[in-house]
């Protein structure tokens, strides 16, 4: 027996039901925000990752020579493909330039509860503008899409990387060593962090306020202990946030983000039921498309763990209602077969969701495997009453049974979809 490989999952058709309305879901509500679909391959160039992310990503991916000798990986995540994709074509689009995608990601690392190799993500990038207007626009977007999950529990934790960096620039530390203070920050890798800031020239004192600074928490008013331009920014975009009804975001200085290419706000989703792992969306504000030979664009964008959400709603019992079929047609004997085919592709023509006898099962038979499928209607075509252009239709869920003439049934079968009781679906009693 072949196994899958570790790291990556079979969905079975109640999980893919699951993931397929969390996905439409997330898509209706990027369009609303005015944000539109785009594709990229699954495979990139190697150096794609490495100019965004550093030499050390390559231990992660999934890369491999391919037969014209290039290097080739798959994508590691969305942000680099989507914005070399807007070097390459799109940059005489209107800006700002509103895109948002979903995919698979790959990544050669340790799975554990929450992580995969192969992992799903949904992103959002809007690309033209370094303003207030346009990180409380991504931070709304990625917060209305987290309250549309349904995920009960989740906190928005959104910093200004500007505050610390003004501050290691003030304290007199050379630029190529910021970026490894930075990280060591974010982490909270303190004892590593110290050492570091030593290193650059900074004092205890001046360390130590640095520390402070990243374990900053609360109220949009704790930004008055940093007076600065960072800080003003941030005010203004979290009065965007207030005037669009987002009023439970809460100020973190310790979201700091040790790479370079990251210019401002950065914020952090974390859904608390997944524990330790609890980040479930990132994102920020940055500049990459100079890496990638164009123009320097800031630009503001996210990813959101897709597996994570699941997984947290999961975990908050949340249940996706189940796709059924609406009818399950049943012949009374082989000369109804045909009959029973018919009404199936009328009924399909007409977007009511339906299913036919496919194994020659005897009534009673078919009446369980109705059930067991949570067909709401059972159709049943007797030859007795075809011969009057009429069928038979059981509600199997009251029990219920009329005979309906054939050519009203797709009526009365949306009539009793809009009205009637899906017990065993989740519907309202």
């Amino acid at each position: 027996m072949i196994q899958r490989p570790r790291g990556t999952r079979d969905f079975t058709p109640k999980e893919m039901e699951a993931r397929r309305h969390l996905e439409g879901a997330f898509r209706t509500v990027a369009e609303t925000h005015g944000f539109r679909e785009i594709c990229t391959p699954i495979f990139e160039h190697a150096e794609l990752f490495t100019l965004k992310s550093g030499p050390s990503i390559v231990e992660e991916m999934y890369a491999f020579e391919d037969k014209g000798g290039r290097q080739i990986a798959l994508r590691p995540e969305l942000t680099a493909p989507a914005m070399r994709f807007f070097v390459n074509d799109l940059t005489n689009y209107p800006r700002p330039l509103k895109l948002f995608y979903f995919g698979q990601c790959f990544r050669y690392e340790r799975p554990q509860s929450g992580r995969f190799r192969e992992f799903f993500q949904f992103g959002a990038e809007l690309i033209g503008a370094s303003a207030p207007e346009s990180d409380a626009e991504v931070i709304g977007l990625a917060a209305a899409l987290i309250a549309k999950s349904g995920l009960g529990e989740y906190q928005i934790r959104v910093g200004h990387i500007g505050v610390l960096r003004s501050m290691l620039r003030d304290a007199g530390v050379p630029q190529e060593k910021v970026s490894g203070i930075l990280q060591k920050l974010d982490k909270k890798m303190y004892d590593e962090a110290r050492p570091l800031m030593r290193d650059a020239g900074m004092t205890e004192e001046i360390s130590e306020k640095a520390i402070k600074v990243t374990e900053t928490t609360g109220p949009v008013d704790v930004l008055k202990d940093f007076p600065g331009e960072a800080s003003s920014y941030l005010v203004e975009v979290f009065r965007i946030l207030e005037a669009y009804g987002f009023t439970d975001v809460k100020v973190d200085l310790g979201v700091v983000r040790g790479l370079d290419y990251y210019t401002g706000v950065v914020f952090e989703v974390d859904a608390p039921k997944l524990g330790a792992e609890k980040q479930v969306c990132g994102g920020g504000s940055y500049s990459l498309t100079e890496l990638f030979g164009g123009e320097k664009v800031f630009s503001t964008g996210f990813a959101i763990g897709f597996d994570r959400i699941l997984l947290a709603l999961e975990r908050e019992g949340t249940i996706v209602q189940e796709h059924k079929v609406e009818a399950y047609v049943i012949p009374v004997s082989d000369k109804m077969r045909l009959e029973a085919h018919a009404i199936t592709a009328d009924l399909r023509r007409n977007g009511i969701a339906a299913d036919v006898d496919l194994m020659r099962r005897n009534l009673g038979k078919n009446f369980k495997y109705a059930d067991a499928i949570g067909a709401r209607f059972a159709i049943i075509v007797g030859e007795k009453e075809m011969a009057e252009g009429s069928v038979a239709l059981r509600d199997l869920v009251s029990g219920e049974q009329s005979l309906v003439k054939k050519d009203e049934l797709v009526d009365k079968l949306r009539n009793k979809g809009e009205s009637g009781v899906r017990g065993r679906c989740g519907g309202e009693n």
